[in-house]
């Protein structure tokens, strides 16, 4: 969070179109789009997973990547390593942040060498501890994705940052669906996150539209990840999924709006609040009466606007007597009443 803001992160991930020069317009765009970050990923396909047919390597999950394997869909997904020194470059011109999710030991060792400011671990690698724990004895805030994670998952990835004396944590909300159905999204669980292991908070959405991140944010998130993309001609592994600039601009905008419109607890009688007053109910005079009338539902009405005697005496009143001549239309007082 930036000055009690959500920390927004544009993820460039697989919409780089295999073109370093799209991967710097995308930096460049996200930074115009209002985001906060751009995020990147550091692996190589023999980093993630291993070359092989065999069917454990086969995608048949009922996704938009069904029928390829591991290796070759990372293989075109992959940013190049000798890319990642010029998009550090690129996002520190822009000032707009540039951080990674490292897929092994190596990759972090890489991103130490960039100065990488955050790390970021994938919703699939919340279960590799080894890695969890290189990255969090780095010092750095660290960032989890929680897509595939139970409970049990969560604390431990908790516990071995704070084994390493790294006590910086935000665990993301996430559902590991692309795109993800709305309905999955549990956003509640946001809260309880806070509540439940005593950190920081966040969304990594996958689902299509910009609804997520603004709900997220009305529950306490202090980071949204959101897929990013140039322009979805580009194509892809990611596009389907991702907000193209107007639509990230929009996103943003309504995060923002929804962050002015929380506010705070607040009961105070602003001058503003004072000036609406003037509107509210209060006992109005409403027929001609003459001094001895008796005060009745007739002739004293709580009505609009406010410059009357407060609607709880109303009972009160009723059945005494006029103290004077009061013509229709004014505010009715205490002293009208004849004691």
């Amino acid at each position: 969070m930036i000055n009690n803001k959500c920390f927004i992160i544009a993820e460039l991930s697989a919409n780089h179109g295999g073109k370093l020069n799209i991967a710097l317009e995308t930096i460049r765009a996200a930074k115009r789009a209002g985001a906060d970050a751009i995020k990147i990923q550091t692996y190589t396909a023999d980093t993630i997973t291993l070359n092989s047919k065999k069917d454990y390597f086969k995608i048949n999950q009922g996704t938009h990547w069904d029928g390829q394997y591991l290796y070759d869909l990372y293989k075109e997904a992959s940013l190049p390593w000798e890319w990642h020194p010029k998009i550090f470059e690129t996002a520190k011109e822009e000032g707009i942040v540039c951080f990674s999710s490292p897929f092994d030991n190596s990759a972090v060792d890489f991103l130490e060498e960039l100065n990488t400011p955050i790390y970021k671990i994938a919703s699939f690698e919340i279960t590799d501890i080894p890695l969890i724990e290189y990255a969090a004895s780095k010092g750095k805030p660290l960032i989890l994705s929680t897509g595939i994670a139970d409970i049990a998952d969560i604390e431990l990835a908790i516990e071995t940052c704070k084994k390493v004396g790294n006590n910086d944590i935000t665990i993301l909300k996430c559902t590991s669906a692309y795109p993800a159905d709305p309905k999955d999204s549990n956003l509640l669980t946001i809260p309880d996150i806070k509540k439940r292991f005593g950190v920081k908070v966040g969304l990594s959405d996958h689902t299509m539209g910009i609804e997520g991140p603004v709900v997220a944010s009305a529950l306490g998130a202090t980071v949204i990840e959101k897929h990013f993309i140039l322009d979805k001609s580009i194509g892809g592994a990611d596009a389907h999924f991702s907000l193209d600039e107007k639509e990230f601009t929009e996103m943003v905008k309504a995060v923002r709006k929804a962050e002015e419109m929380m506010g705070k607890v607040d009961y105070e009688m602003t001058e503003k609040k004072k000036k609406s007053r003037q509107f509210s109910r209060s006992l109005f005079v409403v027929e001609n009466v003459k001094k001895g009338d008796a005060i009745t539902k007739e002739n004293i009405r709580s009505i609009r606007p406010g410059y009357g005697l407060h609607p709880k005496y109303y009972d009160e009143i009723l059945g005494k007597t006029f103290s004077e001549d009061v013509q229709r239309g004014e505010p009715f007082n205490k002293n009208m009443v004849d004691e």
